[in-house]
């Protein structure tokens, strides 16, 4: 099977499961040896690599269809190299899981099955299709108009608020964003911010964190809007792979008051692969993982 190109990381429990593309039969691949790590909550590699060998061996020889069903394609690992690994389509996926004596995996196979069909999931799949798209080229950078576009199309027919400055006071984890009554004069000033330098471009994407003009779907939308204010300014963008997640979210709670965190930590993923595909993809799995919750009960 020739190697695919479109990659697809999803995350269960802060495990990874890459997942490529492959047009010819228009479905996604996703890799075993994840899917194992993850059910078994497994981290090791060879201990991952020795399971799955050991549960290949025990379902061919009862003649499971799982085993016939596996096909290899090239992955990233995280030396950079691409290397030959086993997977299977999502049915497959589903019937592995089966086949695996954890009581995690239950709770694997709900999240697996409805991550598609949920919000995030399609709004993740309208994201990709981003890549190329006119839209991201008629996006007006660095303006709440162009925050409104993005937010816009990524929620678009799933919330009935997509693209819309809210008009109702929210909060998170004990945080009061920007008032109602105020919201408006606030995104004028931060319109008119200037946003020429690294330094300027992140206080602007604080303040407009500190807005958080809409009722759901912030920093999602607002990720993308930094990346092309980053891109059309500086010819640079985030790698956001290289941003763990709870540095990420620590960072942003402090940034109203201690920017300098946030800052640093954004400077050290910076990177000049605007035009890579691979880095956009991962920068939206990253974004929505970010956003997503604990899968443990």
């Amino acid at each position: 099977m020739a190697e695919v190109r479109k990659i697809s990381i999803r995350f269960y429990n802060d495990h990874e499961v890459r997942a490529v593309w492959d047009d010819a039969h228009n479905k996604w691949w996703f890799s075993v040896l994840d899917v194992v790590g993850a059910i078994n909550g497994q981290d090791d590699y060879a201990r991952t690599r020795n399971y799955w060998k050991y549960l290949k061996t025990k379902l061919r020889k009862q003649g499971s269809e799982l085993v016939s069903g596996t096909n290899q394609l090239k992955l990233r690992a995280s030396d950079g190299k691409y290397y030959l690994t086993d997977v299977l389509d999502d049915k497959g996926v589903l019937l592995l899981a089966e086949n695996i004596p954890n009581r995690n995996a239950a709770r694997f196979v709900h999240w697996f099955a409805s991550d598609s069909d949920s919000i995030d999931g399609k709004s993740r799949e309208k994201a990709y299709a981003l890549w190329g798209s006119e839209l991201m080229e008629n996006v007006e950078i660095g303006t709440t108009r162009g925050l409104q576009q993005i937010h816009a199309y990524l929620f678009g027919g799933l919330y009935d608020f997509a693209g819309q400055i809210r008009n109702v006071t929210i909060s998170k984890g004990g945080f009061i964003f920007c008032r109602a009554e105020y919201l408006v004069q606030s995104l004028r000033k931060i319109d008119r911010m200037p946003d020429h330098t690294f330094d300027e471009i992140v206080a602007k994407y604080v303040e407009m964190n500190v807005a958080h003009p809409f009722m759901e779907g912030n920093g999602r939308s607002t990720r993308l809007w930094l990346d092309l204010l980053l891109k059309s300014r500086l010819g640079q963008c985030i790698d956001w792979s290289k941003i763990a997640k709870k540095d990420y979210l620590s960072a942003m709670i402090l940034s109203a008051t201690r920017p300098a965190r946030l800052h640093d930590l954004l400077h050290s993923a910076l990177t000049d692969q605007v035009n890579d595909r691979e880095t956009f993809m991962k920068g939206i799995d990253y974004s929505y993982y970010y956003e997503q919750e604990d899968n443990n009960e």
